[in-house]
């Protein structure tokens, strides 16, 4: 199970990161792709603090 929610969570950071790279090549829809990259960054930052909760298993 944290395995595959790493490998999830990492593909949409990537994907997140990727999208923000590709904003500035769009006319028209900077923001609206600049923002859905900065919440796909985000959401794949809370899988694993949600998710997978403490490491140390408390």
């Amino acid at each position: 199970m944290n395995v595959v929610a790493f490998l999830i969570a990492m593909g949409i950071f990537t994907f997140g990161l990727w999208l923000m790279s590709f904003a500035p090549e769009v006319a028209g829809f900077q923001a609206v792709l600049f923002l859905a990259g900065i919440l796909c960054a985000a959401f794949a930052v809370a899988i694993p603090v949600n998710l997978l909760g403490r490491s140390d298993g408390v």
